[in-house]
């Protein structure tokens, strides 16, 4: 998933980031990001043990997941959680 960088430099591309919650900004930056991205996409495969996968990220990431994230940001509070 590669974002449109075109337009990076305007600021009403940004306006929304006053609005949102630590999860949701933390969802914004973490989802750009090629190695989580990676990671969360292994969830489908079939062949992967998810049990196994759900640790690592817990450990390379830092996050569990209370429920599936969406593919573009909301406003529900604590879509991202810190690791208990």
């Amino acid at each position: 998933m590669t974002p449109d960088a075109s337009l990076w430099r305007s600021p009403a591309h940004y306006d929304h980031i006053d609005d949102l919650t630590a999860s949701d900004l933390a969802w914004e930056w973490l989802r750009r990001n090629n190695a989580y991205d990676h990671d969360y996409e292994a969830f489908d495969d079939a062949h992967v043990d998810r049990q196994e996968l759900t640790g690592k990220i817990r450990q390379q990431w830092g996050l569990r997941f209370p429920c599936r994230s969406p593919a573009r940001p909301t406003r529900r509070p604590r879509l991202l959680a810190t690791a208990a």
